[in-house]
């Protein structure tokens, strides 16, 4: 039986205007973008229905205004929604009292924003072990959380530092200390990058990615940059006024675009950085007893002088050592001839 999502949202609508609710029941769900924009409303998310998987890395991405930072309020109950359901661990959050949902939010859920409230009174652990003292734990025990975050996201020495004394991705560093503090099942992280510069944000994606590594959560990540979302994501979900286009893995979203708004923003990225040993599987091919081996997640990047000089192909092997197919260049290549049809 598969495992229930952390995380469900089934045909979610959250529209701005006088009477959303009234006007919600009296239009129908194909009734467009456009036409509720007429009407005087706008429709911020327009009924979506998405999951989010324990361990997951879901990326939300789309232009401005299409939609994602709404989103990612309506699953975190920041904005109460229109119409729909949305819940968390098979908790219906629209259900819950003020004081429930504060403690859901408290003990549950981790929130990091570009613009990240900081407390510049209080120094670095003071800020991680901040949403502990909301909880009520003793000032022993929310220093030893904050001091083991601390060390987790690499500020060990800062501890006594004040916001101002530190750089802007020490203090990026903080705020995802401190939300990591509470020891959340579910993180919600809306740009966090965006304002740092190019160098500092690569470290950070790279510091994000062990941290995940480590704690598994369940992550719901807003970014408008397609490489960073190749970076990190499991499955990647693109917004257009506020609608989900096409939700999947990165590789499907490049080598099957649904639509041409879907294939404007996978242009310009490289196949072969994207498509892995499992992608380009010829599933018509016998496996071979001596060819080279390679794992399944191994980037086709790092395979090509492979299939550039093996003819016949290398084999494709699971995590667990079985073969499990024959990737050849003539794979690859029918691979991005798909993507271009």
């Amino acid at each position: 039986m598969a495992k229930k999502p952390v995380i469900s949202a089934k045909n979610v609508w959250k529209i701005f205007g006088a009477n959303p609710k009234k006007y919600l029941s009296q239009i129908s769900a194909d009734y467009s973008f456009e036409q509720i924009k007429e009407d005087g409303y706008i429709a911020g998310v327009k009924d979506v229905s998405i999951d989010v998987h324990k361990g997951e890395m879901l990326v939300i991405m789309g232009l401005s205004g299409s939609g994602k930072s709404t989103l990612v309020r309506c699953l975190s109950r920041l904005h109460d929604i229109t119409g729909g359901t949305i819940s968390v661990d098979n908790q219906d959050i629209m259900s819950l009292t003020e004081k429930e949902l504060i403690e859901l939010r408290r003990s549950k859920m981790g929130m990091v924003f570009q613009n990240f409230g900081l407390l510049p009174h209080l120094n670095v652990i003071e800020n991680i072990a901040f949403p502990l003292k909301l909880q009520g734990l003793k000032e022993k025990e929310r220093i030893k959380k904050a001091e083991r975050v601390i060390d987790l996201v690499g500020l060990a020495g800062r501890e006594n530092n004040f916001i101002k004394e530190l750089s802007g991705g020490q203090q990026q560093r903080v705020g995802i200390a401190r939300s990591l503090a509470v020891e959340p099942d579910v993180w919600f992280l809306d740009e966090p990058f965006s304002a740092l510069d190019p160098l500092i944000r690569k470290q950070m994606q790279d510091e994000f990615l062990r941290i995940q590594s480590i704690q598994k959560k369940s992550v719901v990540f807003i970014t408008h940059d397609f490489q960073e979302a190749l970076r990190i994501a499991d499955r990647i979900a693109l917004m257009r006024d506020g609608q989900i286009v096409q939700i999947g893995k990165p590789v499907d979203l490049i080598l099957s675009p649904k639509d041409n708004y879907v294939r404007e923003f996978t242009k310009d990225i490289p196949w072969e950085s994207v498509l892995q040993a499992s992608d380009i599987i010829d599933k018509g091919k016998k496996i071979s007893e001596t060819a080279e081996q390679v794992p399944l997640d191994m980037p086709v990047a790092k395979m090509l002088h492979l299939l550039s000089k093996k003819s016949t192909g290398v084999v494709v092997i699971n995590r667990s050592g079985k073969k499990i197919g024959m990737a050849t260049a003539q794979s690859f290549v029918a691979a991005l001839a798909t993507a271009e049809n």
